[in-house]
């Protein structure tokens, strides 16, 4: 049965350097759940520390309701798989994932249905008798999902097991890791600082920076709806204009920016109020290119110049100059293409609820 994972305010620190600080997070049952930051920013510290291969200096880790903040990992019924697959060069398949089993004493007739088992998952029955320096990096990874599978943890836990693969393979991995997770019915935790890999797989993610919890939820809660300028800025790419409130009514928000009035929405009601200085985050693809559905008295209407663009066929990635703004734009199915210094004339609209306002 998959398990709930509860961290409960806990900190680690190595030589004064805290590299944990104060973490709470409720993991439920059969998730996957990342850990997402960049480097240094505690993940991996994180992970570590729920494996019980780190120390923390205080807080506490519980599973199913059970404190196991200081047991040793052998008794966690919990499974990491590293960067590096750390696989027996001298074993063949087979005998790589039922090496633990065997560790454990588990019966022949029982061990050979379990690494069948497992093999199957990750589709790797029929390669079962060859060594590791026969096989792919990803299928290397995929004989190493296998390894913590066939021991059947309460808790995965991987530490960017995708990192040593190609951009291919990576893509690949990602969707057969959220299958093997979904299909095997185990509660996950997953590291990684690639934002692409965490939107694509996550039930929901976490987004940390040193060492503290920036903000929680879904994927598109995450990108749509980012809680700080850090959050906004790290996951996807996004345009970041300062300003000062000049309205707040009816759930809209007016800021005054250096290309004009923006209309947006309010985060959260009484988080701004008439003139704070706030910051606006406006993610390229929601910027639209053309006349408004509105008319000319929709909100957030303006003219700008497109006066460069990287045409990649089904999209475009224009440069477009509001004033003294520069905006990135990305447009889909593009019309506009300007390039060698040309300047082509353009209309720049948003819809408000694309314009979030975050509180300083």
């Amino acid at each position: 049965m998959p398990v709930s994972i509860r961290i409960e305010s806990l900190s680690k620190s190595f030589g004064g350097k805290v590299a944990v600080d104060g973490v709470s997070l409720v993991i439920e049952p059969g998730e996957l759940f990342i850990l997402l930051g960049p480097s240094g920013c505690g993940k991996t510290t994180l992970l570590r520390c729920i494996a019980g291969l780190c120390e923390p200096d205080s807080g506490a880790i519980l599973i199913d309701g059970q404190d196991i903040t200081h047991l040793p990992p052998h008794v966690r019924d919990t499974v990491m798989v590293f960067q590096s697959y750390a696989l027996w060069p001298h074993m063949t398949v087979r005998e790589n994932v039922g090496f633990g089993l065997g560790l454990r004493g588990v019966g022949r007739r029982e061990m050979a249905e379990r690494v069948d088992g497992a093999l199957a998952l990750v589709k790797m029955e029929g390669l079962a008798d060859r060594k590791p320096n026969e096989l792919s990096g990803g299928q290397q990874q995929r004989v190493a999902l296998a390894r913590a599978l066939v021991i059947r943890p309460k808790c995965l836990l991987l530490d960017e097991p995708l990192s040593n693969l190609d951009a291919k393979l990576r893509l690949e991995m990602r969707s057969e890791i959220r299958r093997i997770c979904k299909e095997a019915g185990f509660t996950a935790v997953y590291v990684t600082h690639d934002q692409k890999e965490a939107l694509s797989i996550a039930d929901r993610l976490v987004v940390l920076d040193g060492g503290r919890v920036c903000q929680c939820g879904r994927p598109q809660e995450v990108y749509l709806r980012p809680a700080s300028r850090f959050v906004a800025g790290f996951i996807g790419e996004t345009n970041l204009l300062e300003g000062v409130v000049t309205g707040v009514s009816d759930g809209r928000v007016t800021v005054r920016t250096p290309m004009g009035d923006l209309v947006g929405t309010v985060p959260e009601a009484g988080s701004v109020r008439e003139g704070a200085g706030v910051a606006v985050s406006l993610r390229p693809e929601v910027i639209r290119l053309g006349p408004p559905p509105g008319g000319a008295d929709a909100p957030n209407l303006f003219d700008g110049a497109v006066h460069d663009t990287i045409y990649l066929g089904e999209i475009a990635q224009h440069q477009v100059r509001i004033g003294d703004v520069e905006l990135k734009v990305f447009e889909m199915n593009p019309r506009i293409v300007a390039r060698d210094n040309q300047v082509e004339q353009a209309r720049v609209w948003l819809a408000p609820d694309d314009v979030v306002v975050l509180a300083e």
